[in-house]
């Protein structure tokens, strides 16, 4: 393990330099998190389609029961139960638009992770940065539990249990625990846990950020201690119907599946779930007990049970959906926790926007109205009342609002307008509307036949280090 361990000092100290400007030290935070032998331990996973590009390639490197598709090259870095999912990367002759520019790709993008730690970590989508077209890159980054990387280069940056960089470059940035950034462009800033902020610059800007004392009974993260809290046991208690997943070779749904969606194969499937047209259950996803209406869909690391999700409604990496019922087109962000119980059900009235990382947490029956904003920490009517706004309402703010410990400033038609195209371009990619062989095709028809390769490291003798064999595979 002397290999291992020397790698993981290489990583916390090129992050450490990074980070030396806001004197921020990752190695007392992640020293502990994963034990040496369980990260040779478990086999990597890379998928192949006919429909994604055949490329991978690692050097020096520990894959740890991640899972690859597309084109991904990982080199000097520690990989641990994450998924590096390269499906809508750019290609080659397309046409990347930033404000008025309409700028050539001129090759197929490539996710390349270099000297980064990721643990239970989702990277996927595309870059969002015109400098970095054919690159989305992460290097020198520490990443921890469930963090999102979504459409985020990164570099030299630490993130927090149950974080989010949404469609945002990073640069040297500390992003806290169950915090959410989608601000195009950060450097050189330490983000508060609990902190959920939008912005759009000379558009709009929205910034909310979780009372410090009520979240830490969701998630809490200290030096010494592996993240704790209501997330992680949650999350905890499911773990087992996962290990027996990824133990079996030939995994076959345990539900009917329809011909136009797909069930990921490290998917948990358990019995009385209904699949409807069009849906797609990616990796790592928990459905129990629950329907998906045609044209829904639930993301990595996404947990539906008891509930119905009537049709079209996106479940964003990471949420959480429990005891509830949700209207047509319904988009619940990433990592959100909507927990009602069987006596007390949440019900979410269509067309509504559950702004990422919000809590709704009740014990008694709660009604979210059609075409409603929500965010931040909700217990009750009173609460929802104070954290929410009509859709319409929001539309008509031209200069500033503040609710409770929400502050809106800018156009509130360019918001809801950016987030309503927002999701609809995510049910179009997901294949929620497709019709017919040709028409509307996504990844709930594409991803419907993958195979995978398993990658495992040295078993035993003097390449016993707990590295992973240099491997490329290419056409």
């Amino acid at each position: 393990m002397k290999e291992l361990n020397k790698l993981f000092d290489r990583i916390i100290q090129r992050v450490n330099i990074n980070l030396r400007e806001l004197e921020f030290d990752v190695n007392p935070l992640v020293s502990n998190l994963i034990p040496t032998q369980q990260m040779t331990k478990f086999y990597a996973f890379y998928g192949l389609t006919p429909h994604h590009p055949l490329n991978f390639v690692f050097r020096h490197s520990n894959l740890s029961g991640s899972y690859f598709l597309g084109k991904v090259r990982v080199t000097n870095s520690l990989l641990y139960k994450s998924d590096i999912r390269g499906d809508e990367l750019k290609k080659k002759g397309d046409l990347f638009q930033y404000q008025d520019f309409n700028i050539p790709v001129d090759q197929d993008e490539e996710i390349t992770i270099d000297d980064s730690f990721l643990i239970k970590t989702l990277v996927h989508n595309f870059s969002h940065d015109p400098e970095t077209l054919e690159t989305f890159f992460v290097r020198d980054t520490v990443s921890t539990h469930y963090a999102n990387i979504h459409g985020s280069p990164s570099d030299g940056c630490f993130m927090g249990p149950f974080s989010t960089v949404d469609l945002t470059t990073m640069r040297d940035c500390v992003v806290g625990a169950y915090s959410y950034v989608q601000a195009g462009e950060i450097s050189h800033l330490n983000i508060e846990p609990g902190t959920v902020w939008v912005r759009l610059p000379d558009e709009f800007n929205f910034m909310y950020r979780f009372p410090s004392d009520l979240l830490t009974s969701y998630i809490y993260f200290k030096p010494g201690n592996i993240p704790q809290g209501i997330f992680m046991d949650f999350v905890e208690d499911r773990k087992a119907a996962f290990e027996q997943v990824f133990n079996i070779v030939n995994f076959k749904a345990p539900v009917t599946v329809p011909d136009s969606a797909s069930v990921d194969r490290f998917a948990v499937i358990k019995p009385k779930t209904t699949i409807g047209d069009n849906v797609l259950v990616a990796q790592r996803a928990f459905l129990q007990n629950s329907t998906l209406g045609k044209g829904a869909n639930a993301q990595e690391n996404c947990y539906i049970i008891n509930s119905v999700l009537e049709g079209n409604d996106v479940t964003a990496h990471g949420a959480k959906i429990i005891e509830a019922d949700l209207g047509k087109t319904v988009f619940v962000g990433f990592n959100s926790f909507l927990r009602g119980r069987p006596n007390a059900r949440l019900k979410i009235g269509p067309e509504c926007i559950i702004m990422p990382h919000t809590i709704i947490d009740i014990s008694k029956p709660l009604v979210v109205p059609p075409g409603h904003l929500v965010w931040g920490l909700i217990e009750n009517a009173n609460d929802l009342e104070a954290n929410s706004i009509s859709l319409k309402d929001l539309s008509k703010i031209e200069t500033r609002m503040c609710k409770g410990r929400m502050l809106f400033e800018g156009s509130g038609k360019t918001f809801v307008t950016g987030f309503q195209e927002r999701i609809h371009h995510i049910l179009e990619a997901n294949g929620a509307f497709f019709a017919n062989v040709t028409n509307n095709r996504g990844h709930a028809q594409r991803n419907q036949n993958i195979s995978f390769n398993t990658i495992q490291p040295y078993p035993k003798g003097d390449d016993k280090t707990g590295l992973y064999p240099t491997i490329i595979i290419q056409p």
